[in-house]
C-alpha cells in the first residue's frame, strides 16, 4: 500500500504535535511539583499544544524530515517544542529533583506510546471497518514517533534530558564537568546525526521499545512494524 505525502502528514499530525508539546508540559508540571513556579507563571504548565508549539521545531522540521524520508527512505523523524523554562535553583533539592524534572518528558512519551498502541489494537480488532486502517496507522505513527522522541532525549548529552539526568546522578565534580558540555550539546548532536552515528545508537533501542510496547497490548510486533513501514 502506497500513501501520498499528504496522507502521511495527516496521519502523523496529531501524534507529532502531542508527542512534542506534552513532553514539554510534563517538565513544567513536575518542576512545579518540586517547587519551581517559573513555567507555571509563564502559562506553560498546560496541556494546550498551542502554548508549546515552535513553528520550526514542531511543524517545519518534522515535515521536512518526513518528506525526505518519503523520498529517500530511512532516516529519523524528530522535532522539538518551545523549551519549558525551569530554574533548577528554585527546586527544593536542585540536584536530586533535576532528575525527576528531566525524566518527566521521556516518561510522558512512553505513556503516550502506550496510548497510541491501544489505538493500534482497536484498529486491528475492527478489521474490515472504514476506520480500521486509519486508526491503526495513526496509532503506529504515535508509537513510533513517541519512542523516537523518548530515546533521543535520553541520550546522555546536555542539554537533552538524558544529560540532565546524568548530571543529577553524578558526584558534584563530575557533574560540573558534564554540565560544561551544554553550550556545545546541540552541535555535537547534529554532528552525530549527520555522520549516522546517532542512528546507529538509537535504532536498536527504538526496535526493542517498539517490541515491548506492542507486546504489552498483545499487538504482534510484525503488524506494528508493517504499519510503520506503510507510513
Amino acid at each position: 500500500m502506497e500513501l501520498h505525502l499528504v496522507q502521511i502528514i495527516a496521519i502523523y499530525a496529531l501524534p507529532v504535535i502531542f508527542a512534542i508539546t506534552l513532553h514539554e508540559a510534563a517538565h513544567g508540571y513536575v518542576a512545579r511539583h518540586f517547587g519551581d513556579m517559573t513555567a507555571y507563571l509563564e502559562g506553560r504548565v498546560s496541556l494546550n499544544p498551542l502554548r508549546h508549539i515552535d513553528p520550526f521545531g514542531t511543524v517545519a522540521l518534522p515535515l521536512i524530515l518526513l518528506a525526505l524520508t518519503k523520498l529517500f527512505g530511512g532516516g529519523i523523524i524528530f522535532g522539538w517544542a518551545k523549551p519549558v523554562p525551569v530554574n533548577f535553583a528554585n527546586l527544593r533539592h536542585p540536584k536530586r529533583d533535576m532528575l525527576w524534572v528531566a525524566a518527566a518528558g521521556p516518561l510522558s512519551n512512553f505513556a503516550m506510546a502506550l496510548a497510541w498502541a491501544l489505538l493500534v489494537k482497536v484498529g486491528i480488532s475492527i478489521e474490515g471497518s472504514t476506520f480500521a486502517l486509519p486508526l491503526a496507522l495513526m496509532g503506529a505513527a504515535g508509537v513510533f514517533f513517541n519512542i523516537i522522541i523518548m530515546v533521543l532525549n535520553l541520550v546522555p548529552l546536555p542539554p537533552l534530558d538524558g544529560g540532565r539526568i546524568l548530571v543529577s546522578l553524578l558526584p558534584y565534580r563530575a557533574a560540573r564537568s558534564v554540565a560544561r558540555i551544554e553550550p556545545y550539546g546541540f552541535l555535537i548532536l547534529i554532528s552525530l546525526l549527520v555522520t549516522g552515528v546517532l542512528g546507529a545508537i538509537l535504532l536498536p533501542a527504538i526496535g526493542v521499545l517498539m517490541a515491548l510496547v506492542a507486546g504489552l497490548f498483545g499487538v504482534p510486533v510484525g503488524d506494528l512494524i508493517r504499519l510503520t513501514n506503510v507510513i
